[in-house]
């Protein structure tokens, strides 16, 4: 870290502008003054109750600077928190973090972690240890040390992306130490959990740590709903006090559960007669526990299986070179029931159709990455500095289920209800009071039309710190990228009717960068500038997402993205405290839509205005807090045509939803966790998370409505060794809707629930 002796011929501009970044007393903590005054020293003594400070540095060896000086808005989850919070999934401890939103599943997109960040899908932007995690999955924490979610564009750091950012999981490896730590839980909805956590040395250079984890429990107030999982992850690390350190780590985890349905808008019409039978664009007024699926059809099997090499080796004088190598398999198997609102069902007849979305997909990925890492001296400017290469091979193989009898209504061999029931096969229920429990009989097959998509890429690139001075820094990242995919869909026949094979290809060369300038007025505080790019190609989901590869889109360019931002970050309070805030602006020139003469083309434009601040770490010993708020105004500038004639004649008419907002993309999102410890041994904390109005597609006619949930814990250490916490979540038992995206549902956020944790450490 660098210090400033002075800071008298600082730019007025830039001073001024940090003056107004913070209050007076918090920018003159950590420069020197003239006169210097010795004050006696002062020692404070004292453990906190717990430590939410985020880590001077990325887990990830592309960040060249410390956090503080990293000109890029950077969250950290640290492990702490999780743990407070009572996180047992990735979703759970992103929603700690502002500007992240998670969508609902639909036909062409998988059930899983389907993640907005700042308005854009990134639901193929989940990394772990800095390596792209493909597939469809639903993750754990077990396993994780702690999670980074970089904001911005993401595509110097990661190659194909997109415009919003990604999450970077840091796993837990073997360390050099002895330790023995676990935790059993019990709570309301049938909640069962268990982990473990052993570290042990192997001699004096070598260690062994095991993670494993068993949980089951039922969706609180959704009594249908529920499943149960297991997982563990063995690493072993040879040369932990050599210059060469070898780490080996295999992931397992399975899970079986009766996926969600959630409830279906009350919006089905946009014009025509029934227009009037509408209702105000919300999820329908029904109980909370209403489930539209079938328990004897629906369920949801996922397998994630990741072994890693990862070597390093030290050369001194602050050189380094990495070297990992992993392999992944994912499996995303399910049938789930999503209660279609799309023909009208809901407002003629007060009944619902029970469509049933289907996958049977394998996802393989192989990836090699290597980077240099080091420090050097130029012309009297520092460098610091990652040069490195990355190869990745994914490939896809996804299926869909047949059923027999089908899943239209028999009697009107169609998708309309207008009844329901046992005429109806069970395929229709009614809108109030169906039954999860109808006797479906059913025989189910794989459709021949099976889906094989191969990803192949290449990238290079460099990050740069340059520090001119202590108090000037310029952060300078380039990368270049090489994707292609290929899509096979050999000929089939269904029903009698014969389908020739599909093929598709795409072959993209991108190049990304970012640029940012660092103005450090005090040691413990930064200001900077940025500008970055992103691009997202065809098929870029490797097959797997709602980006997927086809002969419409094959020969379409990458979409480019291009963000400013400026923002200022500060270590206050002895720099126990990190405050940051930003203000950005992304925009999206040649965005996939629909041409004029009908063909997909890059023609249309989105924008992205927004502003976030974020806090992280302690006030006192015993006062420590995490949180955030995050501004966004998301806007489809240009959509591109739709067809206001007929399919015979059509009619090719600017989109009427220019000038929307992005599906997804709340305005206002906050999140706050705080705990302190009231007496010895004692901490008490609580939480909220607020959204607001969230649309559920770009028509802006269906929609979540604005929430806020609360959150509480408490903890009592016994001893040195155990300790007991207790968590509530959804304190007031508020009805809410926390995964929107489709046009057709929205996901029913869990009622209140209470869970008792013991904690062991040895």
């Amino acid at each position: 870290m660098s210090y400033i002796k002075s800071r008298k011929h600082a730019p007025a501009t830039l001073t001024a502008l940090a003056t107004l970044a913070m209050p007076l007393a918090l920018h003159a903590e950590g420069a020197d003054t003239t006169p210097t005054v010795k004050l006696p020293e002062v020692t404070i003594t004292g453990k906190p109750a717990s430590d939410f400070q985020a880590p001077a540095r990325s887990a990830s060896d592309k960040f060249t600077a410390p956090l503080l000086d990293t000109p890029k808005s950077v969250t950290v989850v640290p492990a702490e928190v999780i743990s407070q919070t009572g996180a047992v999934s990735l979703t759970d401890a992103l929603r700690t973090v502002p500007g992240i939103t998670v969508g609902a599943a639909e036909g062409g997109n998988p059930v899983g972690d389907n993640l907005f960040i700042r308005g854009y899908n990134a639901q193929s932007d989940t990394y772990i240890d800095g390596i792209r995690d493909s597939g469809s999955q639903s993750r754990e924490i077990f396993a994780l040390e702690q999670i980074e979610v970089v904001k911005g564009p993401n595509s110097a750091y990661g190659g194909r992306s997109s415009a919003g950012g990604g999450v970077n999981l840091v796993s837990k490896t073997a360390k050099a130490e002895n330790f023995s730590t676990g935790s059993v839980s019990l709570g309301s909805a049938k909640y069962h959990r268990a982990t473990a956590d052993i570290n042990r040395m192997l001699g004096e250079n070598a260690a062994l740590r095991l993670n494993v984890m068993v949980h089951e429990n039922d969706m609180p107030g959704r009594n249908e709903i529920g499943g149960h999982r297991w997982g563990i992850a063995p690493t072993v690390a040879f040369g932990l006090t050599g210059s060469t350190k070898v780490n080996l780590s295999y992931y397992h985890m399975q899970s079986s559960e009766t996926p969600d349905t959630g409830l279906p808008f009350n919006n089905p019409f946009t014009s025509g007669p029934n227009v009037a039978k509408n209702g105000d664009g919300t999820p329908v007024s029904v109980p909370r526990d209403t489930f539209y699926g079938l328990v004897n059809r629906d369920f949801r099997d996922t397998k994630s299986d990741i072994g890693t090499i990862d070597v390093k080796h030290d050369f001194g004088n602050g050189m380094s070179f990495r070297n990992v190598t992993r392999y992944g398999r994912t499996s995303n198997d399910y049938v789930w029931t999503q209660p279609d609102d799309s023909k009208g069902n809901l407002a003629l007849y007060g009944t619902v159709w029970r469509r049933a979305n289907t996958r049977n997909v394998v996802a393989k990925s192989l990836g090699n990455t290597s980077a240099l890492t080091g420090e050097f001296q130029a012309a009297g400017i520092k460098h610091s500095y990652t040069a490195g290469i990355e190869f990745g091979r994914e490939e896809m193989d996804r299926g869909s289920y047949l059923f027999t009898p089908g899943t239209n209504n028999p009697k009107t061999n169609t998708f309309t209800c207008p009844t329901a029931g046992a005429e109806t096969l069970y395929n229709c229920t009614t809108l109030v009071n169906p039954n999860p429990h109808d006797p479906w009989v059913y025989s189910r097959t794989l459709a021949p039309n099976m889906t094989n998509v191969v990803s192949n890429s290449r990238s290079a690139y460099v990050f740069d710190t340059m520090e001119f001075n202590p108090q000037w820094l310029l952060n300078v990242g380039l990368r270049w990228d090489s994707f292609r995919s290929t899509l096979n869909v050999p000929a089939y026949t269904l029903n009698g009717v014969n389908t020739a094979a599909q093929y598709a290809k795409t072959d993209s060369n991108f190049t990304n960068y970012q640029a940012g300038l660092v103005y450090k007025p005090s040691a413990n505080s930064s200001i900077y500038v940025s500008y970055g790019t992103s691009s997202t190609p065809p098929g870029n989901d490797g097959g797997d997402g709602l980006d997927a590869l086809s002969a419409t889109v094959q020969n379409l360019k990458p979409q480019d993205s291009k963000n400013f931002e400026l923002g200022t970050k500060w270590e206050v309070l002895a720099r126990r405290l990190s405050l940051s805030a930003a203000i950005f602006k992304s925009k999206m020139n040649n965005a996939r839509v629909t041409a004029p003469d009908g063909g997909t083309q890059n023609v249309g434009k989105k924008t992205v205005d927004g502003f976030e601040f974020g806090v992280s770490g302690n006030i006192t010993n015993d006062w420590q807090i995490f949180g955030g708020y995050t501004w966004l105004d998301g806007r489809v500038d240009d959509n591109g045509f739709v067809n206001t004639g007929t399919t015979a004649k059509p009619v090719w008419s600017a989109s009427p939803f220019n000038g929307n907002v992005f599906p997804a993309t709340p305005k206002n999102s906050a999140s706050l966790w705080t705990a302190y410890r009231v007496l010895p041994g004692l901490t008490v904390g609580g939480g909220l998370n607020y959204v607001s109005k969230v649309y559920a597609s770009i028509n802006n006619n269906k929609w979540a409505p604005a929430y806020t949930r609360f959150d509480a814990m408490a903890s009592y250490e016994v001893n040195k060794h155990i300790s007991l916490q207790l968590n509530v979540q959804n304190l007031t038992d508020k009805l809410y809707f926390d995964k929107v995206s489709s046009p057709h549902y929205a996901g029913v956020g869990p009622g209140r629930s209470a869970t008792l944790t013991a904690n062991f450490k040895y």
